[in-house]
């Protein structure tokens, strides 16, 4: 995903990282990682006040700008730090799942990765038309007025719920990361760091850009 990125919305800006599974990926890893990462989270942040919690604020400004209720279509890392603050453990999913949920809790921004030869550049960051819909990991999705990522074939992913067509599967050995920014409160420095650092103890490389 070397391609440049066309923005339509204000106030965005995206993170991609190519990464792909390291031979011997010992999975004991990602579980130490996915529980630390969420007792990161309880430590620093508490349910009653998430919604101020800059990165949350920020990403519910940008939701409702591109003409999304965020209350009604929270955005993927609000769900999941909910979540995370109600107790819930990062679930184990595959190794790219989990990486990606750990770094959206960490950073607090949505994030996706969307596997190997299942998209096609050029891309562009902008809100859904009213005919847009897709096959999301939750079902059928409409896509009107919701931030989106699209690619030469159509949206391929929504802060909101990941696209069937561009899902990592278990036979996925490569795939793409992208975390959602708000400009000026994320940083792209912020989640290199980020990532970096999660990347240490994963099992996970960043692969070669194609």
């Amino acid at each position: 995903m070397s391609t440049a990125i066309e923005y339509e919305l204000d106030g965005w800006e995206l993170f991609v990282a190519p990464l792909e599974l390291s031979d011997g990926a010992d999975p004991g890893d990602l579980a130490e990682l996915r529980s630390r990462v969420g007792a990161r989270v309880r430590d620093s942040l508490e349910l009653p006040t998430l919604a101020t919690h800059p990165p949350v604020a920020a990403m519910r400004r940008l939701f409702r700008a591109a003409g999304t209720d965020p209350t009604r279509y929270r955005p993927s890392s609000e769900a999941l730090l909910r979540r995370i603050l109600k107790g819930d453990e990062i679930p184990e999913i595959l190794p790219f799942v989990d990486l990606n949920n750990c770094l959206s809790a960490a950073l607090a921004v949505p994030c996706c990765v969307m596997a190997e030869g299942t998209f096609e550049g050029p891309f562009v960051l902008r809100a859904g038309r009213e005919d847009e819909s897709y096959d999301s990991l939750r079902g059928p999705f409409k896509l009107a007025g919701r931030p989106l990522l699209a690619d030469r074939l159509g949206p391929c992913d929504t802060p909101i719920t990941g696209n069937r067509r561009v899902m990592v599967t278990e036979g996925t050995t490569r795939c793409t990361l992208v975390a959602y920014l708000p400009t000026g409160v994320v940083s792209i420095d912020d989640a290199t760091a980020e990532l970096d650092g999660l990347l240490a103890s994963s099992g996970i490389n960043r692969a070669p850009a194609s």
